[in-house]
């Protein structure tokens, strides 16, 4: 990582996230510096215990410097303890301030760009490279602060005590810190690496839950097991790397403390032999070097901190600095709808980067409180119209109208309060029954979400759950059936109360039984309301007031069921098929 890198996301950090807490920043530093000066005083107090205890034999000095010791530890305890404790909170409060900005990211941003990054990568950035900055903001500045300033007060003690064996001593650092810089540079990008393969495992175990029943059915357990092998050694084989480089400093400090005592063991010998350095001066000197031993080669792996958090920060700021496309503005007016007339006018459409078109200058005129239906190929465009009525998505050219007023041109907010979403794929929360229909209106009462159920037939099956409203349906309620799930969603949509109904094949690949209950629910959650439908059986939509049959990208005809018989060959076709089915 470049040094102007370095320094933009340190910058960033800081004034983001840090910046808030710098008062607990400098408690921790005067902590630290009591720390600091209690570990030096350990060291000095050597100094009068060997010459007045052992060598002159000073009753007094006899209980005050043990005294004297025991409160140098203690102060440095306390302090190392309440520092640590407040540089913990701010570590885990900025790194939940990354997650909540990561994952109000995810909630707010639009559906083209989350579609564009595996939700397990998303995962990955909450849960792995938030802790890497965690550890930059507490252990990282709290080993800053405390060693360093430690370090200085004990060579302060090692000058005090015999300048030329601290100027041996001294030689030592600029060492250390080389070899440091060394495995820094080494651990950026194995750590990088590292979290980029955490981010693939997590893809493909969201992949393996999601998926659990089509391996098992293709018999793909072998297969599937060869790959989670791969997966899961890719971050093993990094991860071990990561731990091995760590691990490269420890016998690298020893050796260069080995040496560092062997020398000035030597050279001091031949001091007191001089009679340049008294032996109380070589134990205090000693002590104060022994201690310095944790400070240097915490700052020595202080290095390999710091580049692992800055490695997390710069994958989760990008994300939490791009803006969504579609987003609610709230200098914008509220939508106001009263007949709920939808306009296409001249709109295309086409995803990003894609050079075919989805969508070719298409008109439609959906009457307010009518029902319309959409018919075609799979592929000819109809979830895409769909999609961009709710500004899942914006078309490229051409706009979308309601009640004569641009959707973009609206608060997205009061636009999507008036529409409501059954699809083919029923989405729904691990949790209760009623908190899953509770889900489209927070404030409603009990009574209300029983009459959502009674009208959509939902009070058929849940009367007959184990807890009935407060059962558990399991992920995605997978303790439901097909048409269970899709009367859940129907319950939903009515207790939303919109003026908007949006249908794609809310009936597809349910038996005819549990159709027709679905259809006498949808007729209730559709009266009055202006209901686009795309309709999978022919025979649910024969009543509607005016059916687009959409064909690559365009509408190909569109007027009502016996029009459309006469003068759409596409559509006949597709009717005639069904009658021949049926």
């Amino acid at each position: 990582m470049k040094f102007q890198e370095i320094k933009i996301i340190l910058k960033r950090l800081y004034k983001d996230h840090v910046n808030r807490y710098l008062n607990r920043i400098l408690l921790s530093l005067f902590l630290s510096l009591v720390v600091s000066i209690s570990t030096s005083a350990i060291a000095w107090l050597l100094d009068p215990a060997v010459k007045k205890i052992f060598i002159e034999n000073n009753q007094t000095y006899a209980w005050v410097i043990p005294l004297a010791i025991i409160v140098a530890f203690s102060s440095k305890g306390i302090c190392l303890y309440l520092a640590r404790i407040l540089l913990i909170k701010t570590g885990q409060e900025i790194s939940g301030e990354l997650q909540t900005k990561v994952a109000k990211y995810i909630l707010n941003t639009d559906i083209a760009t989350i579609e564009k990054k595996h939700s397990g990568k998303f995962i990955s950035n909450i849960n792995f490279d938030a802790g890497q900055v965690n550890s930059l903001c507490s252990t990282g500045i709290l080993n800053a602060m405390k060693d360093s300033m430690t370090l200085i007060a004990l060579v302060g003690v090692m000058l005090y005590q015999n300048w030329k064996l601290s100027i041996i001593a001294i030689i030592m650092i600029p060492l250390a810190s080389f070899f440091a810089r060394l495995l820094g540079k080494r651990i950026s990008k194995i750590t990088t690496q590292s979290m980029e393969k955490v981010g693939v495992l997590n893809t493909y175990l969201m992949e393996i839950f999601k998926n659990h029943k089509l391996i098992q059915i293709f018999q793909k357990e072998v297969y599937e097991t060869s790959r989670a092998d791969k997966a899961l050694d890719d971050v093993k084989e990094k991860q071990k790397k990561q731990q091995l480089i760590f691990s490269r400093s420890s016998p690298i400090m020893e050796a260069l403390t080995g040496i560092m005592i062997a020398i000035l063991i030597y050279y001091s010998g031949n001091l007191i032999i001089k009679e340049e350095l008294a032996v109380n001066n070589f134990f205090s000197f000693l002590a104060a070097m022994m201690l310095a031993y944790q400070p240097v080669r915490s700052l020595a792996t202080l290095n390999l901190i710091i580049n692992q958090g800055l490695a997390g920060a710069r994958r989760i700021l990008p994300i939490i600095d791009e803006k969504p496309k579609i987003f609610n503005n709230l200098k914008l007016d509220d939508m106001k709808i009263i007949d709920g007339t939808i306009k296409f006018e001249n709109v295309s459409f086409n995803y990003d980067h894609a050079e075919r078109k989805i969508l070719k200058s298409i008109n439609l005129n959906i009457l307010g409180g009518k029902m319309t239906s959409l018919v075609g190929h799979s592929g000819a465009g109809k979830s895409t119209i769909l999609n961009l009525i709710p500004r899942f998505y914006d078309c490229v050219d051409g706009c979308i109208k309601i009640d004569d007023q641009s959707i973009k041109e609206k608060n997205l907010s009061s636009l999507r309060k008036n529409i409501s979403l059954v699809s083919q794929e029923t989405t729904l929360f691990d949790d209760t029954v009623f908190n899953n229909i509770k889900y489209a209106n927070l404030n409603a009462s009990e009574e209300e979400i029983k009459e959502a159920t009674k009208l959509s037939f939902s009070d058929e099956f849940i009367d007959l759950l184990p807890k009935k409203y407060d059962t558990l349906i399991g992920e995605n309620g997978i303790r439901l059936s097909g048409g269970e799930k899709q009367r859940l969603s129907i319950a939903r949509a009515l207790l939303k109360k919109s003026k908007i109904i949006l249908l794609d094949e809310a009936t597809s690949a349910l038996d005819a039984e549990t159709e027709k209950k679905i259809q006498e629910a949808l007729n209730y959650l559709i009266q009055g309301k202006t209901t686009l439908v795309i309709a999978h059986r022919l025979s649910t939509i024969l009543n509607s007031h005016k059916i687009y049959v959409v064909n690559q990208g365009e509408i190909a005809g569109h007027g009502t069921h016996d029009e459309l018989i006469k003068s759409s060959v596409i559509y006949k076709n597709f009717y005639e098929k069904q009658v021949q089915k049926n």
